[in-house]
């Protein structure tokens, strides 16, 4: 079992920036390497989409064609957490943001191709015009 715990979310304005941070914990022999990582959102009366996500390792790294240029997914792996930057936020980025863990093969090189099992509880981000 994983938990995932998120946090920076907010309200500001249109060109303004946020960093979101997702710490991941586990049961002993939890190894925050061995997971592929994403931020997802969802808004109002949309469905989910993948925003950004990390293979494990941080071997490779993905972003929706939305965001690209925008945001940038990194980690600390000696925290065991996974920061989304975001910058020049648009009020179409307002949303729902979670962040969700898969556990990947030793070989995996992707991320966005996988079913996440393991969600954080989410975080509000509002961007005003």
């Amino acid at each position: 079992e994983v938990q995932l715990v998120e946090s920076g979310g907010g309200l500001v304005q249109a060109g303004g920036s946020l960093r979101l941070s997702c710490a991941a914990s586990g049961a002993s022999g939890f190894n925050f390497d061995d997971y592929a990582l994403g931020f997802f959102r969802q808004a109002p009366g949309k469905e989910r989409e993948l925003v950004s996500c990390a293979a494990r390792i941080f071997s490779h790294t993905d972003y929706a064609d939305s965001v690209k240029g925008r945001f940038a997914i990194s980690s600390d792996r000696a925290k065991n957490t996974v920061y989304l930057q975001m910058n020049s936020l648009k009020p179409e980025d307002t949303a729902v943001y979670f962040c969700a863990a898969v556990l990947a093969p030793y070989y995996s090189a992707g991320c966005a191709e996988y079913e996440y099992d393991y969600w954080g509880q989410g975080t509000q981000v509002t961007v005003s015009p």
